[in-house]
């Protein structure tokens, strides 16, 4: 189990192969600041190779999820000197957030949203790179980056990917609010909770999936998903056929199957950590 630095605008909650993290800025409706994208890119480069950790859930503190970037970095920003030959600070604070959503969106573990209240700009992309999204009954979503003057640099390419351009569009171009109920029409969210009771049923159910599914052949998985449509589909296929075949002869491979064989679940099941053997 790793052993995780103290953090500022993030609250850690390992419990057995689940990491429960926190965006805890409730004071600013969990803001996304330079602070806090520093602290969610060092966490997941932390947990990336380790076993003991399958699934990260992400949730916001006091109600919210994440009500976009945080102004007072933008204000920061604005009042800094830009000498010749350096980076706009602008560009930096942009680009830091678009590099961590990147390593969320890479991550080898499951990662699991659960959405209430403000889910806007930041919040909203970060929502687009979960695995599994839950939204609760007071989640409101929003692109209102184009309603401010500006546009949604490093979130736009996600939420095409997850929901696709036409719909994106709709919504980038014109600033849109939503529920959570046409968020799952969209394809932002997976599944609804009508009460807080019900999302944490829900959320109880995608863990106890994530604990019966084979960690590496999870991890494998999702990094295949991610190559799809990025490269030729015949050599895609070709490294799909090896991969199988060497999970096949893996001991998870052998485990699964004799677990099938003798109507068991598999050992991976019943462990607190994602080591199968």
């Amino acid at each position: 189990m790793s052993d995780y630095p103290h953090c500022e605008t993030l609250a850690l909650d390992q419990q057995g192969p689940v990491l429960h993290l926190t965006l805890n800025r409730p004071e600013a409706r969990n803001a996304m600041s330079l602070a806090m994208v520093a602290e969610l890119t060092a966490v997941f480069h932390q947990i990336e190779d380790d076993t003991s950790v399958r699934a990260v859930v992400i949730r916001g503190a006091g109600g919210h999820f994440c009500a976009g970037g945080d102004i007072r970095d933008m204000a920061s920003a604005r009042g800094q000197t830009v000498a010749e030959g350096e980076q706009d600070p602008f560009y930096r604070l942009n680009r830091a957030f678009g590099e961590m959503i990147e390593q969320v969106n890479q991550s080898s573990k499951v990662v699991i949203a659960v959405l209430e209240g403000a889910v806007m700009g930041g919040g909203f992309g970060l929502a687009c790179v979960s695995d599994v999204a839950i939204a609760g009954e007071t989640a409101r979503f929003a692109l209102p980056e184009t309603s401010l003057g500006v546009i949604p640099a490093q979130i736009a390419p996600f939420v095409v990917e997850r929901i696709g351009l036409t719909q994106t569009r709709r919504i980038a171009l014109l600033g849109l609010r939503f529920n959570g109920d046409e968020a799952c029409q969209l394809g932002v969210v997976h599944q609804v909770g009508k009460n807080g009771q019900e999302v944490d049923g829900l959320l109880a159910e995608a863990l106890e999936r994530v604990r019966h599914c084979a960690p590496h052949a999870t991890s494998a998985t999702k990094a295949l998903l991610h190559r799809v449509g990025h490269e030729p589909m015949g050599s895609l296929l070709d490294s799909a056929a090896h991969q199988f075949a060497a999970a096949i002869r893996s001991d998870e491979g052998a485990e699964g199957t004799l677990a099938f064989m003798q109507k068991r679940p598999p050992r991976w099941a019943n462990q607190d950590s994602s080591d199968p053997s």
